[in-house]
């Protein structure tokens, strides 16, 4: 077996995981540890080379280091990336590899739920390192599936950003979600008790259909959901559903979803900013499951998650004035602020 750390100026660390034994691949890029150890999920995914795959890890990874700065966590940012075999696999050998891999580490990362990955993989992962999140609730205390808690955040972020972009209120718009999984299937919800009338799109039909038939939400093609005649885009699947081709057909005048890494390329805040379309940025507005892990992590209550959580509409808030003010892309502006708090404590732990 493999689990080799080298560094890097970005990011900080990668520890690759290659059991050539069980074929068993991954990485976990460490992209900060400036504010506190290295905190992000893992991501479970079949990727079609390792390239894909590292690349992947290191978006992530800068993108947890900002929204954990943005969101006023003691911990820097880290994600890992496990390679899905095709056909069948042990899933069982897959978890404690990695969770072996993350006990090297010492402490340096902390791991919890992404794409791909559950409580029961959490729970296992556990056996073998005390470093991961995201296990069942024990009473009162903050803790099991963070994905509430981002359609929570991202809910109350569209609220402000409506507002901000629209003058309306979410009972008022119609909203077009792309992806309805654990996060969008949520925000689903969510916005159908707030009134709003709802257009969604998933690659799989199962909840995808099911929410249709509860909520009265219309069904599109996964191709067709970003140009739809909507006031709202929320997406909420994989990364980089904001680029050349989509940017173009948009209709909304709001982007605000669950997704990481929704901008292709930085570029593409400029093509937002440009047609004059306001982006709550993903990693401002999705931060409510890493509250959730944080807090589980440190002993925290669920009442003190919700509290945080309420507070991301108005950080995004600073944000889209911030922005307006300067006449700058929103994502730029958000980086510089994560920036300079990652700097400020660079300089306190110095």
């Amino acid at each position: 077996m493999v689990r080799s750390s080298y560094g890097s100026d970005f990011p900080e660390r990668q520890h690759v995981i290659n059991d050539p034994e069980t074929g068993v691949r991954g990485i976990i890029a460490i992209h900060s540890t400036v504010l506190g150890p290295a905190a992000g999920g893992c991501r479970f995914w079949h990727y079609e080379n390792d390239v894909d795959m590292v690349q992947d890890a290191v978006r992530l990874a800068r993108g947890m280091s900002y929204k954990n700065a943005m969101a006023d966590l003691p911990f820097g940012g880290g994600k890992a990336v496990l390679q899905r075999p095709k056909g069948d696999f042990d899933r069982a050998t897959i978890f404690r590899i990695f969770a072996e891999a993350v006990e090297d580490l010492g402490g340096a990362y902390v791991t919890a739920e992404d794409v791909g990955t559950t409580i029961d993989d959490m729970k296992a992962i556990r056996r073998h390192t005390r470093y991961v999140a995201g296990l069942a609730p024990q009473p009162g205390k903050a803790g099991g599936d963070p994905s509430p808690w981002t359609a929570l955040g991202v809910f109350e972020s569209m609220k402000v950003a409506a507002r901000f972009a629209l003058d309306a209120d979410l009972s008022d718009l119609t909203i077009a979600v792309q992806g309805t999984g654990n996060v969008g299937g949520g925000l689903c919800s969510l916005l159908a008790q707030a009134g709003a009338k709802l257009i969604i799109a998933d690659v799989t039909p199962g909840r995808r259909d099911v929410l249709a038939a509860t909520h009265g939400a219309t069904i599109v093609d996964v191709s067709e959901i970003a140009g739809v005649q909507a006031d709202v885009f929320a997406p909420c699947a994989l990364g980089g559903a904001l680029n050349e081709r989509t940017i173009p057909m948009l209709k909304a005048r709001v982007i605000c979803g669950g997704a990481n890494n929704q901008l292709a390329t930085p570029a593409d805040g400029e093509a937002l900013l440009a047609r004059g379309i306001t982006y709550a940025p993903d990693y401002v507005v999705n931060a409510g499951g890493i509250i959730n892990v944080a807090a589980e992590y440190l002993g925290e209550t669920t009442d003190q998650v919700r509290e945080r959580v309420h507070r991301i509409g108005s950080r995004l808030r600073t944000v889209l004035d911030q922005a307006s003010r300067e006449h700058l892309p929103v994502n730029v502006v958000a980086d510089r602020l994560a920036q300079q708090i990652i700097t400020e404590g660079a300089k306190v732990a110095a």
